[in-house]
Order: C-alpha cells, then structure tokens, then sequence
C-alpha cells in the first residue's frame, strides 16, 4: 500500500489534464465498447456493453465512499485519491449537499430524494427513512452483494443491522478503540477506525474471487469530523499554510442574521480545525489508494464505478461561524468525483453541471440497469440533463436554543436566495411553526462569491423587483412544496 510521507506537501497533486463537459450513456458505453472491442476483441466489448435485467454478469460493481464534514479545498489531504477518480475519471466541480447535515444527507445519498420527501429532517429522526426506497434495497433485490464499512446513520442504534447490507462493520463514530456492529455482532475493535474500515473493504473486495455476482460497497469513514483525529502517525504531519478567505471573519456582518452576527470564530480557530482535518483525511487517501491497488490486482478496475464524496462541506470560520447547518456555500459545497472506465468515463475530465447527492442512488441505479423508481429527486449523472439551480434546506431541531433557523436556499452557479422561517422539527423530523419568514439573503456569486454582500439588506421593493426576489420566492416556493 502507498504510505504518505511525513515531510511536508505543498501544491495540488499533478493529474491528467481535465477534458471538459459531460457525456450521456449511452455514448460512452457505445465509445467504452469500440475501445474494448479494439483492444481485447468480444469478451471485452460483452464486459463494456449497456448492463440489463438479463445482463446481470456485465453490470457494475459499486463503490461509494462517502467522508463525514468534508469541505471543498482539501486536495492536499487526498493526492492519491484525485490521482485515480479525477485523473482517470470526472471531477464535478459544483457538488453539493442538498441538506449540509449528516443524517438528512446520507439519507438522501440512500434515496435520492431531498429531506422534506424522504423525512429524515435533522439527525435524532433516522428511523424515519424508508428503508424500501434506499439504492442498496433495490441493489440487493436486484442480486448485488451488498456491504457497509463505517458509519451509518445518526441516531441509529449500534445493535440494530443495517437493513439490505449483506455485510457490514458499522461503526459508532469515533477515531480509536470504537465500539461496532460486524455482521451482527456487537464488540470493541481496538485500533485506528479507518485503517479497520480499509481492511474490511479489501476483505469484501477479495471475495468476488469466489461469489461472482457485482457488488455494492458501502465505505463510510469518520473524518473528518470533530475531533478530527489523525492517525498516530500523521498526529505532527505539517500542513500547508493559509490565510483564510475574505469571509475569514468578515469585517461587517450587520446585513447577516443575527446567530450570524453573534459568531466569534476567527482565523485561528479555522486554522486550527484545517489542520486537524488534513491530518484525518491523509488516512482516507491511504484508504483509497488501497481500494483502488486491490480492485486493479483482482481485475475489477475497469467495471466498478465509483462515486467520491462528502456528507456535507463546513465553514472555517466564513462569516465567523465553525460549523455545518448553514446557508453559505463553504457548508454545502462538498468534492464530488465518479470513475467508471468500462462505462467509458475514465479519462480525466471535469463536468461543469450543478450536482448533488441526491443524484448518486439514481446514476447507481442507472449503471446497474435498474429501473428508477417513483418519488426519486435526483437524475442519473450518467446522461446529460442538467438543472439550473439546486433546492438546498436545513431544519432547526427543537424550539429553543441558539443558531439558526430553518432555512431553504436557491441555489444557482451566479446567484443564491435564502428564506429563513419560523419552524423547528422534533424527534422524528414532524415539522411545527407558523412558517413565516423571519429573514432574507441574496448574494450575486458571480460578483461576490464569498457571500460578503446581502443585497437584500435595506433594500427597497424597487431593488427587490430589479434583482429578480418575487419570482425567486416563488420559484423557491415550489421547489420546498414540490
């Protein structure tokens, strides 16, 4: 296994140049083949070929490693693994969190739909998801194997098995010494959780040797959440210095609301988090590269589409605030890479589109020949279609208490528009309040892209008019009703 050196990294890691826009399925399946065809003759034109219901043999294995409050601007961390999903795959550089919350998130990874349709609004209210409607439901039926290596979901009790896993090592979150549930069995696993969680993916790896049917793997670790704690022997790694962004503490927040207002943190503070959050992704990228030499020594590379991303992003310090749970898009702006070279997508390129989580089960299903089933919000990123602005939204949990409120956003590639609302959701995610709306942002992130400016601040019904708010708000409307 490639070990990260302990001197020092600087710069972004060098990958094959980008080649931009995306491709629709069928033509790289029909380009994968004709390339398959040249090279290896009929065996390998069959492998390439469009998977079906009667196809099952060349239907993808797949495997989605999904990291826990990993933000954007982390490539450092994780040379090894843009080396093989952005330079021999598709890096997306507009990935989002359709809720910048884990529970709410991971459900809508499972589901592909957004929280306020799959029900999980906050993270106490996990066992309002509808397991029928999960991507490793319709996997497993459908006659994947099926494994889960980390962690699930919040709020989920450690002695109860994760429903449509074949396999699993579900992790109760923590770094060293953490307690698990291994096939049913619960225990303490004493070590590092992402070296555990690599070991038990190669294991799941290593049995296609032996059970020919794809699979789906599940590979969940914990950083790099709080407390963000490396490995022993990344605990001094240096990190590269920075020197925040000009929201890295904003000098005048009197047009933000006023939990915003009221944040302390400063550039020491995010400094402080980065660097513990490096340390714990560079364990991530060992993880990776792993996964990545096994799947190559066992000949499952080419056919098993992989999908790259994090739970939601976080700000450092943006606004003064140290956290996840809001608006600005440091916190819902996640990394966002696929690789699938037998389907034709492994070569390098970045795509433009506005992406989301909420399109991984729907491109999974895609790729295993699956049809999509009713009630799904995200589209395969496997064709071309595209949308123009993203529904983005957060529930307050519980009445009381400080931060904000809920929210909903829209959120475009030049333009973003917030509605915050008098409503807050209990246990099991039921929503109650009178829903008005107690406060109002806009930002031009073409002009202003560190969200410096709510130019909806003062502003007069005239100004309103001119940037557009009325039909926003409706749009905006429909989307949270839709």
């Amino acid at each position: 296994m490639s070990e990260h050196p302990s001197t020092p990294r600087s710069g972004t890691p060098r990958v094959s140049p980008p080649r931009a826009g995306a491709v629709g399925r069928r033509g790289f399946l029909a380009g994968a083949a004709a390339v398959a065809a040249s090279a290896a003759g009929p065996a390998a034109l069959a492998q390439a070929a469009p998977a079906g219901p009667g196809t099952a043999a060349a239907r993808p294995n797949v495997l989605l490693i999904v990291t826990d409050d990993h933000p954007k601007h982390t490539e450092w961390a994780l040379p090894q693994t843009i080396a093989w999903l952005g330079g021999q795959g598709v890096t997306f550089t507009h990935g989002h969190s359709a809720t910048p919350l884990c529970a709410p998130s991971r459900s809508s990874v499972f589901s592909g739909k957004h929280a306020h349709h799959h029900g999980v609004r906050n993270n106490a209210a996990s066992h309002s998801l509808d397991q029928s409607t999960t991507v490793q439901r319709h996997l497993a039926q459908a006659g994947y194997r099926t494994g889960l290596f980390g962690k699930y979901l919040n709020s989920w009790a450690l002695e109860d098995n994760p429903p449509h896993f074949e396999e699993w090592a579900l992790l109760q979150p923590g770094y060293n010494d953490a307690r698990w549930n291994v096939d049913g069995t619960v225990r303490r696993i004493d070590g590092y959780t992402t070296n555990i969680i690599r070991k038990k993916t190669l294991a799941f790896l290593d049995k296609a040797a032996t059970d020919t049917r794809p699979w789906f793997a599940y590979v969940t670790p914990y950083a790099s959440h709080a407390p963000n704690v490396p490995a022993p022997k990344y605990a001094e790694t240096p990190v590269p210095a920075w020197n925040g962004r000009p929201s890295v503490p904003e000098a005048d927040r009197s047009d933000k609301p006023p939990y915003i207002r009221d944040a302390t943190a400063t550039l020491d503070d995010a400094r402080e988090l980065r660097t513990r959050q490096l340390r714990s992704l560079l364990s991530v990228d060992d993880t990776v590269q792993a996964i990545r030499d096994r799947l190559a020594a066992t000949g499952q590379l080419e056919n098993t589409l992989v999908i790259f991303t994090g739970d939601n992003g976080y700000t450092w310090a943006d606004h003064g605030w140290l956290k996840k749970s809001v608006p600005y898009s440091p916190a819902h702006e996640v990394p966002f890479y696929l690789s699938w070279p037998a389907g034709g997508l492994g070569s390098g390129t970045t795509d433009g589109r506005i992406v989301a989580n909420i399109d991984i089960a729907p491109t999974i299903l895609d790729a295993a020949g699956i049809a999509r089933p009713a009630g799904q919000d995200g589209r395969s990123l496997l064709g071309t279609a595209s949308r123009d602005h993203l529904l983005v939204q957060w529930w307050k949990q519980g009445a009381g208490g400080t931060g904000p409120h809920t929210w909903a956003s829209y959120v475009a590639k030049d333009k973003q528009y917030t509605e915050y609302y008098d409503l807050h959701t209990d246990a099991t995610g039921a929503v109650s309040g009178t829903g008005q709306v107690t406060f109002r942002e806009y930002y031009d992130l073409a002009a202003d892209p560190h969200q410096l400016r709510n130019l909806l601040h003062q502003a007069t019904p005239q100004q309103e008019q001119a940037l557009g708010i009325p039909a926003l708000a409706a749009r905006l409307a429909a989307d949270r009703a839709g």
